[in-house]
């Protein structure tokens, strides 16, 4: 579907459509989709869910928030990637507190690049960086998110943030030297 009539959809559901929300959400199932089942792939074996239930259970979470606003399709996505992820960390959260502190497995690579996270711990701490950047500066946390949990290449997130590529690596360089001090200099290397 068209930028165009993406953005009309959510104007629409912003005016209270009822069935605008899941119009826009139908039309684009198949990138959420995506975006749930590489998310979920960089999880290894922490997380039991399937990309189905994980984008089901975000568009629930999603619905039942009242004054959310997108004005336009990147920040939807950026939004959507930001539910699956605090549903993926609960989910984590739950599943190891059922085991009563069962073992974790310690890693040394990177949270920030494209590998299975091994360590819930390392989850959150991923995700305490993104919110406090997202408190410092909410477009490059917005950028992080459509790049490292939508996958988007900087050409596609310039073309929806109406900005160069360019200026678009300039800031994904500026969200990695700030997540490299959040989470310390040996754990962001890979960003």
């Amino acid at each position: 579907m068209e930028d165009a009539a993406i953005s009309e959809l959510m104007a629409s559901a912003e005016r209270g459509d009822p069935g605008a929300g899941e119009r826009l959400f139908a039309a684009l199932y198949a990138e959420l989709h995506r975006v749930a089942r590489r998310e979920l792939a960089k999880q290894g074996g922490l997380v039991t869910l399937g990309a189905t239930t994980l984008l089901h259970e975000a568009y629930l979470n999603m619905s039942r928030r009242e004054g959310v606003a997108f004005p336009d399709r990147a920040r939807f996505m950026a939004y959507s990637a930001r539910v699956m992820r605090g549903l993926i960390i609960d989910h984590v959260r739950r599943r190891h507190a059922a085991k009563r502190g069962g073992e974790f497995v310690i890693t040394t690579d990177t949270a920030i690049a494209d590998h299975v996270v091994d360590d819930p711990r390392e989850l959150e701490r991923l995700s305490d960086a993104l919110d406090e950047l997202a408190k410092v500066d909410a477009g490059l946390a917005e950028m992080v998110d459509l790049k490292f949990f939508c996958g988007f290449t900087f050409a596609e997130i310039g073309a929806m943030r109406g900005v160069s590529e360019r200026t678009v690596q300039r800031d994904w360089e500026k969200a990695r030297i700030y997540l490299h001090q959040a989470l310390g200099a040996g754990e962001a290397g890979g960003l």
